[in-house]
């Protein structure tokens, strides 16, 4: 062995266990009761040792728009909040991804990172004939919008232009991952947060899921629907799969965190979109978590700068910067509620991992990458912006105290410090 994990406790796909990790050349070769080695971790009997987590839902914005953030900045982030994988959006980008020499410029801007990168293609009007190029270069699966996506160079796409993509995707059998607001049910928003909140009701996040099941049944595509935020659509999406539908969904800590009862005028650190809503509407999507209807969580890292998230919720950029912040808000609010570790890291790092194919990702099993994360989830924390790695000091947890510290991540079995993050394609080991 080259290296050796000993904990007494590891979360495992068989449970929680006290073992020895064997680690091999990056990849872990043997999870057994014990393993003699010369080169031994221990880890401390208040600490775990999880999987890397898998964040399929990070916007790094670069290049175009790196002063909002950048692959440095955010894969130092995601490392720092055991997130050893993550999958970039196609927009905020200047070029967005929607063709593959757009892709390559992304790859090349991402020539420094401190964890695995991927990236997402994006349907937009007009762009069929890039889809199946760039599902052959190795993007992991297309973003839509189903209105205007905040940035004029990613427009959305109509229901019906949409389907035609899904008709296209379907025989590529690749994934389409909608952000699900019924643009003619959305207007513009007043200056306040009841304002903002009401200009975005649960209803357009309703309709525009009703419209996704109807064209995944229609098509036989796969689709995954984006940071959901209305529970009164989880009755939609477990009728869907109930009729064995490929259909699966995702929602975000900061839906699982925040109520909309404690966002007071100006606090426009918390504007995201579809919005935070009211405190029962949270506990229905943590009860759609544990009923198996929502697949997993990931963060929708969508950062700015500090500028654009100044002025009042009418005007102020959409978005939350959490990156580094996801496994302990989660945690926290896990616990509270019963759930296990083993809980977090289905909805964080398996089924993430599964849902774009990673195969050596998301678990600690002898086949898998050796990327680990050494966590004392019973320590606390109150979250200071300042601290952060990502590029702006703007969040909503700041002054938040939060269960769970990441100690140590592995990237591979080197020390994040020591590791060199790789960019991954569809399709590869």
């Amino acid at each position: 062995m080259d290296l050796v994990f000993r904990a007494r406790r590891v979360v495992t796909p068989q449970g929680e266990i006290a073992c020895d990790v064997g680690v091999v050349d990056g990849r872990i070769v043997a999870v057994e009761p014990r393993i003699d080695s010369p080169n031994v971790v221990h880890l401390a009997d208040d600490e775990v040792l999880l999987p890397g987590l898998v964040d399929t839902h990070v916007h790094v914005n670069d290049p175009g728009r790196s002063e909002w953030e950048g692959f440095e900045t955010a894969t130092r982030a995601a490392a720092a909040g055991g997130v050893t994988t993550i999958i970039d959006m196609p927009l905020n980008s200047i070029p967005p991804t929607v063709e593959v020499a757009a892709l390559e410029i992304k790859r090349k801007a991402a020539a420094n990172v401190s964890v695995d990168v991927g990236f997402w293609g994006g349907i937009v009007p007009g762009n069929l004939a890039d889809l199946k190029p760039l599902h052959e270069a190795g993007v992991f699966g297309f973003k839509c919008f189903l209105l205007h996506s905040g940035v004029d160079e990613f427009p959305a796409v109509t229901t019906d232009e949409l389907e035609v993509a899904l008709r296209q995707l379907a025989t590529l059998d690749a994934l389409t991952i909608v952000h699900a607001e019924d643009a003619h049910t959305v207007r513009d928003s007043e200056p306040d947060y009841a304002g903002f909140l009401a200009s975005r009701p649960r209803e357009a996040e309703n309709k525009a899921i009703r419209d996704v099941v109807a064209l995944t049944r229609r098509t036989g595509a796969r689709t995954h629907i984006l940071h959901l935020s209305s529970s009164d659509a989880l009755s939609i999406l477990e009728a869907a799969k109930r009729e064995s539908l490929r259909i699966t969904a995702e929602t975000c800590p900061h839906y699982l965190t925040f109520t909309a009862e404690e966002i007071h005028d100006g606090q426009t650190e918390f504007k995201c979109c579809p919005p935070i809503r009211e405190a029962e509407n949270r506990e229905a999507l943590w009860q759609g978590l544990r009923d198996g209807v929502i697949d997993l969580v990931v963060s929708d890292h969508s950062p700015s700068t500090v500028e654009l998230k100044e002025g009042d919720f009418a005007t102020a950029w959409g978005g939350i910067a959490s990156l580094q912040l996801g496994l302990p808000a989660v945690w926290t609010g896990a616990r509270e509620r019963g759930f296990h570790l083993t809980d977090v890291v289905r909805w964080m790092a398996t089924h993430p991992a599964r849902q774009v194919g990673l195969e050596t990702k998301g678990a600690i099993e002898a086949g898998k990458d050796a990327d680990l994360v050494v966590f004392a989830p019973d320590e606390t924390f109150v979250v200071d912006r300042n601290k952060l790695h990502h590029r702006n000091p703007v969040t909503p947890y700041h002054g938040r105290e939060l269960h769970g510290v990441v100690r140590q991540t592995w990237l591979r079995g080197k020390e994040i410090s020591q590791a060199q993050g790789k960019l991954l394609r569809r399709g590869e080991a």
